[in-house]
């Protein structure tokens, strides 16, 4: 897939008709700056900060083509959660509350960017998952504030080294396992006013389909996630949680080419190569 390809899938993707409550926004390189912008068709409307940090309008607009995307995030923090699907536990007994671990904020990579399989990692693994954005953050946040503390949704690639993760010589923590540079995938848009609680999540390997189920069938929501952080971390604006991924995962190679796509909310495309 080339630049030009992965342009106008993107493009294509923005200028799909959507309800008026979606809102659409980029993260993009703008010469030596970061900056945001809410998509409006095939055009990007900058914007004086991130949408979950009251960004406004600055004037103007630019091609979205033209753009060079980032992870529609730039977060304090992020999170995860693990076993959060049935079709991923498989015989192993389900968990009472919600599975969670870290990922530094050095392992995002931009949508289209090549995920580096690290020197003397051997069995490297996709995880296309939903990921939830936080807007007003807080602590002890109830359902309701939790629903509401969730600005918005992106696609997300949880990538897993499994033999650092679970081998006979596993780490103590999954600091390289789940942490390694570019081993989260993120974009490429981040999506506002979705039905995210039941959209269908898909993962191709090379193009065929390796991962295929519903949101719904998450074991905890996202309410219920980000309530249970909330208890023990304080959430803030710009944060971001994984929050699991279904059925069963397989080695990535150099070459290969892996799409997370969830309905409604956009396509994630990276290529692998060795570091």
């Amino acid at each position: 897939m080339t630049r030009r390809q992965t342009l106008s899938s993107l493009a294509a993707v923005a200028a799909a008709p959507a309800a008026s409550s979606i809102q659409k926004y980029v993260r993009f390189q703008n010469g030596s700056r970061v900056s945001w912008g809410r998509v409006d068709g095939e055009q990007v409307i900058p914007l004086s900060a991130a949408p979950y940090l009251n960004g406004r309008p600055l004037g103007g607009k630019k091609s979205l083509k033209s753009l060079t995307l980032l992870p529609p995030a730039d977060p304090p923090k992020i999170l995860a959660v693990g076993l959060n699907y049935k079709s991923h536990i498989g015989t192993r007994v389900a968990p009472k509350e919600p599975e969670i671990f870290y990922k530094p904020t050095t392992c995002l990579l931009p949508p289209g960017e090549a995920i580096l399989i690290p020197a003397g990692a051997k069995n490297v693994h996709y995880e296309g998952e939903l990921v939830i954005v936080i807007g007003t953050g807080g602590r002890n946040l109830t359902m309701e504030q939790a629903r509401s503390a969730i600005f918005g949704v992106t696609c997300g690639n949880d990538v897993s080294e499994r033999d650092w993760q679970n081998g006979p010589q596993k780490d103590l923590q999954w600091w390289r396992a789940k942490g390694s540079d570019t081993f989260g995938p993120l974009g490429p848009m981040l999506i506002t006013g979705a039905d995210y609680a039941k959209a269908l999540l898909q993962t191709r390997l090379n193009g065929e389909v390796v991962q295929k189920q519903f949101t719904s069938d998450l074991l905890f929501d996202c309410p219920t996630i980000v309530s249970y952080i909330s208890k023990y971390v304080t959430l803030t604006p710009g944060d971001i949680i994984y929050t699991g991924t279904p059925g069963a995962t397989k080695k990535m190679s150099p070459g290969d080419t892996v799409e997370v796509e969830i309905e409604g909310i956009g396509l994630l495309r990276n290529t692998i190569k060795s570091a």
